[in-house]
């Protein structure tokens, strides 16, 4: 276990004692302190080097970017105070509060520039850069074809910026929340490298700072004073603790040791309603549950096989019997609810057939693809130890069986970060995944299985015709014009199943009653700094 840590002698153990016993709760009214539960280790605090939605949950209370949402969701500025659009929308001009760092050096347009040619850069190797190839230049930049000086970002002066798109963006606002695009600290980047997040060297712009860091066990951060809004803030300190054990968490909350936790079990909602009254939080969610074929390796490169494993799946019962209440069948890729997507939603073909003539259509495409019992088809299917997915797995590898006797699949478990680096490797055969929506726009899921994404391109699928109508999509302004773009791409993509979408997701919060401030919504945001709880908002008022 290693340690990262600001603080030594008493003043650890002040903060340790604070973050383990309650912080305002148990002898320690003078620190408020929120306590939080994340589902899976951090590796990494910098934000152009994280791509895990359980990092965000922290990196978001400490980081700003030019625009922020609000507790419910909406797009609101943070760092930004206005700009202007050019008649073409492919000139946006920012201009930014005068702000600070905490340690009070001005936060620039300068900054974000920096901010922004980084992600960029090869030797960071962020697995977000492709998100921002709306940018003119950027993926010559991340290519090194260009230089980092002809990125489109320029800092007119030190409180203007101007960003100039490829193409235009009717979601360029929604991105500006996204870690990738935060800016960071250049004097404190340049002067540690690497070790810039480690609590001893970080700075930053948001709400809290880090203070405190135990690999696998918990993080903890403070208020920054030189935020520009810390008069707001209730709570004076955030803790943030690793637990995966979905057990250990209610164990916490019973013994007033947790506020809020990001995941738990929805086969357990009606006992956790009659455990743990008003903890249980859930609302329709922009997250689709989807399945991924290596299709860039035998025998999942013949759509064939890719197909008939895809229709065999029996969503219903998964969704009825097995899975999380809310949750519903998917027979798509982008999910519902989402903006910019007022067209006919494609689906797959196979949707109106019912169990048995899909199991028969499954074995007929592996027997035309050459599968039989002298050849049988044998296959790891990889899963991650939270949420629902141990559950679904051994129903996944019935239904395969289902087809055939000579079609076995050996499910084996993974640790979610060791899973996920599998993807981004694309060392698997079929391994389940999911997406929550970055920005509320379809691209955002569509991208995915763009040949140009990278890493996040799980079976490194490539289809040209695809590639072309995302590209057309891109330059396309008008709305109803470019909806139908995508949907003929995501026709497209589940004709040929590179994915296969499971179910779309509902939120999972376990979230203190107490708490004020929280609410729900799709994009599953849930910054610190809009939460409360009343015995702290009222002795703050004495």
């Amino acid at each position: 276990m290693s340690l990262k840590t600001l603080f030594a002698g008493t003043a650890l153990a002040l903060t340790l004692a604070v973050a383990s016993c309650g912080g305002g709760q148990s002898g320690e009214e003078d620190v408020p302190t929120l306590r939080r539960g994340i589902s899976a280790q951090v590796d990494t605090l910098d934000p152009h080097r994280s791509s895990a939605a359980w990092e965000n949950i922290i990196i978001g209370d400490m980081f700003l970017g030019l625009m922020q949402h609000t507790a419910d969701g909406q797009v609101i500025p943070a760092v930004a105070d206005s700009w202007e659009i050019s008649e073409d929308g492919l000139t946006w001009t920012f201009k930014l509060k005068e702000t600070e760092w905490s340690d009070g050096v001005p936060l620039t347009a300068h900054d974000f520039v920096f901010a922004l040619r980084r992600i960029q850069d090869p030797a960071v190797a962020s697995q977000y850069s492709s998100l921002l190839y709306v940018i003119k230049n950027a993926e010559a930049v991340n290519n090194q074809t260009l230089p980092p000086e002809e990125l489109g970002v320029r800092a007119i002066d030190d409180y203007t910026l101007e960003i100039t798109l490829m193409k235009p963006a009717p979601y360029l606002l929604g991105l500006l929340t996204h870690y990738t695009t935060f800016p960071v600290p250049q004097h404190i980047v340049e002067q540690y490298g690497e070790a810039w997040v480690q609590p001893e060297n970080i700075e930053v712009n948001g709400p809290y700072k880090l203070v405190y860091w135990v690999t696998g066990d918990q993080i903890v951060a403070d208020k920054n004073p030189n935020f520009f809004e810390a008069d707001t803030l209730c709570f004076e300190r955030v803790a943030y603790f690793e637990l995966s054990d979905l057990s250990a968490v209610e164990r916490r909350i019973e013994a007033g040791e947790l506020d809020i936790n990001n995941a738990f079990d929805g086969g357990r909602k009606a006992e956790l309603d009659q455990r743990l009254p008003g903890w249980a939080r859930t609302t329709p969610a922009l997250l689709t549950t989807y399945w991924s074929f290596n299709s860039s390796q035998e025998p999942f490169d013949d759509v064939r096989v890719r197909q008939a494993l895809a229709m065999a799946l029996d969503r219903e019962f998964l969704v009825e019997q097995v899975l999380t209440p809310g949750f519903v069948p998917a027979y798509s890729f982008v999910p519902p609810g989402i903006n910019n997507y007022e067209t006919e939603r494609p689906e797959v073909s196979w949707k109106t057939m019912d169990r048995r003539e899909r199991l028969v259509e499954a074995r007929r495409l592996l027997e035309d693809a050459g599968f039989g019992p002298d050849n049988p088809l044998n296959f790891e299917y990889i899963y991650r130890s939270t949420d629902d997915n141990p559950k679904a797995a051994p129903v996944a590898q019935a239904n395969w069986n289902e087809i055939a006797p000579w079609v076995n699949a050996e499910i084996l478990l993974q640790d979610t970060k060791v899973l996920y680096s599998r993807l981004r490797q694309s060392n698997f055969e079929v391994s389940d995944g999911a997406w929550l929506a970055d920005y509320n726009d379809p691209l955002n899921f569509l991208y995915l299985l763009d040949s140009a994404t990278g890493q996040q391109n799980y079976g490194n699928y490539a289809n040209a015709e695809y590639d072309a109508l995302l590209a057309q999509a891109g330059q396309e302004r008008d709305l109803e014009k470019r909806a139908a773009l995508f949907a003929q791409a995501e026709a497209i993509m589940l004709e040929e199943t590179p994915v296969t979408p499971m179910w779309f997701q509902v939120t999972k919060n376990l979230v203190d009653p107490r708490l004020t401030g929280w609410a729900e919504n799709a994009e599953d945001n849930h910054r610190s700094r809009w939460l409360c709880r009343p015995d702290i908002a009222a002795a703050k008022a004495e």
